[in-house]
């Protein structure tokens, strides 16, 4: 089980101690407190969204009464976060057999973050501090005694961890020694006992991953050289010896994904690959050979690189192969798994649903089923009396039948290329009326890419009359190798010139007023946001810039340590500030360089902790525009990081954004 995958992420800011003094106080708060907007003049925004509306901002982002189901591995319990009147989350147990339930995990002024089951007895959960995303993983027994933090240490992040099934262990690996780079360390989650496993010996070659079995032994690793290329080791299980497997440029892709237990050839494992083709496929490889033993599965215009494998119980079996194309798709594959298949097919119909946790013998499963007009809802199907049975609607407050459709988009850009997309159109749109077009580039960019399936966004956008549109334009990930190598080095260029075409598709095709288009995004979407008032001043009417880049150099020098490893990678996606030349064009494509041209209404919004895009790219932005006479509402809520996740704060952002679209839709 792998609780939380390795993110890469910039700069830790931690909020100081707020002394008494309210000058003291002013002064060690992140960034320039003198640029935020008072309260008083963000609330005048909210007089703009007028109307009589069905929904309300409340309605789309107050977070369900419960979520997060989960049963635990024997199958005698199951878990959920429960919210109480003051918007905490705190994880619940309930025995299946008395019907006791118990608050295990209480969350406090932090948000839990994901949550799990370490065995039949004890929970897992992680946390970081205000959002600076330093992830510490903690434990707690159902009962909610026995809570440790498995990782006590200051300024340290959990990158990865893996439980070692049937053990009180798992392997964690942390940035505790270098924090440029993390190392693999064995904690006894009931203990807290830790003992380190592997030394990463060469910070300018860093080991970027580690390859674990199932019983937790280091089977091989992964070398970062130069920062560019990827070397594959593997330990030959005779002689001990970690041997070099694959070297490969770090833009082509050879993943292990585990080891194929199934199989009586312990060298045998699943990989993801696109070495020999533009799409990412599933193959079984030989590790020790070197070689290929069969595809498993390929598509032609998506990347695939997702499995589900049984446990113990049905001897480690494929399940399941899952990508995401247009939609999600699930291609079943143990027979197990198509009975399940078929039987959650023909109760929903074309909605999607997955499996999203099961106990151990597969006799209970917990599926989730949505669809672009439903949020979710939580079924419990058992596999032996092939019953199915409703837990929770999550948002029950939203009708399906008042809800917008998600309509998948395809159009050629300026040169020539296949762009994907989606628009979500309100009921006038559909209806034939022209209505307003909310333009929402995606974060990223790299690797990153819009799906299908409930957004409350676009689903709240359209309560109000506005289409929203997302388009994966080059450099998104899922569409092969060569679609997001096209995207490298032409960020606020030709990736902008893609939305700008779907912006031109969506016009011709009827669906939108022409004068009343806006632009908003987070994070390289914010930065999007300001390159398209820069870029086309004339296409929108507005901009929402939400924890976006402002200044590609000030974002380059932000990096924290453990993304310095992977500095010559970000060299090639976005510009290497060491060439003259790609110097000269980040310039160019930095808004904060260019804030002349912007003439339209910009609001700010920035989580002060944001560890990702410092809060020092949204003062830049704000301080330059203002200098030159451009009034620019600006939030900052500073017990949030890089995006809003307190209800509380999400909730006012989003009454604040509707009031701007507003406002400036009708001027």
């Amino acid at each position: 089980m792998n609780i939380n995958s390795k993110i890469l992420t910039t700069a830790h800011i931690v909020i100081s101690t707020i002394m008494i003094n309210a000058q003291s106080a002013t002064a060690k708060l992140p960034g320039d407190p003198t640029l935020v907007s008072s309260k008083a003049t963000l609330d005048k925004l909210i007089s703009y969204d007028k109307g009589n509306f069905k929904y309300k901002v409340e309605d789309y982002f107050a977070r369900p009464k419960a979520s997060q189901f989960k049963i635990s591995p024997d199958g005698q319990y199951l878990s959920y976060k429960e919210k109480d009147k003051d918007m905490k989350n705190h994880v619940y147990v309930k025995d299946l057999k008395t019907g006791k339930v118990t608050k295990a995990i209480e969350e406090k002024d932090d948000l839990i973050g994901s949550y799990g089951w370490l065995n039949k007895k004890r929970l897992f959960y992680v946390q970081d501090k205000g959002g600076n995303e330093n992830l510490h993983l903690y434990a707690a027994d159902v009962d909610g005694k026995n809570l440790k933090d498995l990782t006590p240490f200051e300024g340290v992040k959990v990158g990865a961890a893996t439980i070692i099934k049937d053990t009180d262990f798992a392997v964690v690996t942390l940035n505790k020694n270098n924090k440029q780079i993390f190392e693999p360390f064995k904690i006894n989650f009931v203990t807290g006992e830790m003992t380190q496993l592997f030394e990463n010996k060469d910070p300018k070659n860093p080991i970027d991953d580690y390859l674990f079995d199932r019983e937790g032994n280091l089977r091989g690793y992964i070398v970062l050289e130069n920062g560019l290329i990827t070397k594959t080791y593997y330990k030959d299980l005779q002689t001990g010896k970690f041997n070099l497997v694959k070297s490969t440029d770090w833009k082509d892709t050879f993943n292990i994904i585990k080891f194929n237990d199934h199989s009586k050839n312990k060298d045998e494992a699943y990989v993801v690959t696109n070495l020999d083709s533009d799409k990412a496929k599933i193959v079984l490889y030989d590790l020790k050979k070197n070689a290929v033993i069969k595809e498993v599965y390929s598509n032609p215009t998506f990347d695939v690189s997702s499995i589900s494998v049984a446990g113990k119980n049905r001897d480690y079996e494929l399940d399941y192969i899952s990508y995401n194309g247009i939609k999600n798709e699930t291609i079943p594959v143990s027979q197990l798994y198509k009975e399940i298949d078929a039987k959650l097919k023909a109760e929903f119909g074309d909605k999607q649903f997955s499996v999203v946790s099961s106990d151990d013998n597969d006799s209970k499963l917990l599926v989730v089923v949505g669809s672009d007009k439903l949020y979710g809802k939580y079924y419990e199907y058992d596999t032996k009396t092939k019953n199915i049975k409703l837990l929770l609607d999550l948002m029950p407050q939203l009708k399906e039948e008042d809800m917008a459709e998600m309509r998948p988009i395809e159009f050629k850009s300026r040169d020539g290329l296949t762009i994907h997309g989606y628009i979500t159109l309100p009921k006038a749109a559909v209806d034939g009326q022209k209505v307003p077009l909310i333009v929402n580039p995606h974060g990223g960019p790299q690797g990153i890419r819009d799906s299908w399936g409930f957004n409350p966004e676009t689903q709240l956008f359209a309560s109000r009359g506005y289409a929203t549109l997302q388009v994966n334009f080059r450099i998104s990930g899922g569409y092969g190798k060569e679609f997001q190598n096209s995207g490298y080095k032409q960020i606020g260029r030709k990736a902008m010139d893609d939305v700008e075409d779907g912006v031109k598709y969506a016009i011709e095709q009827g669906w939108v007023n022409k004068d009343k288009v806006a632009i908003y995004g987070g994070s390289h979407g914010g930065y999007a946001t300001l390159m398209g008032l820069i870029k086309t001043p004339d296409l929108y009417a507005c901009g929402v810039d939400y924890v976006g880049v402002s200044n590609i150099f000030t974002f380059f020098d932000s990096f924290p340590e453990y993304w310095k490893p992977y500095k010559e990678m970000v060299k090639q996606i976005w510009y290497d500030l060491d060439n003259p030349e790609e110097a000269k064009i980040a310039k160019e494509v930095s808004p904060v360089f260019n804030i002349d041209k912007i003439k339209k209404p910009l609001f700010v919004v920035q989580g002060a902790n944001d560890p990702r895009v410092n809060i020092n790219e949204s003062d830049q932005i704000v301080k330059g525009l203002r200098s030159k006479g451009f009034e620019v509402p600006y939030m900052v809520k500073y017990d949030e990081g890089h995006g809003f996740g307190k209800e509380k704060n999400r909730i006012e952002l989003y009454t604040y954004m509707l009031g701007f679209f507003a406002e400036n839709f009708n001027k």
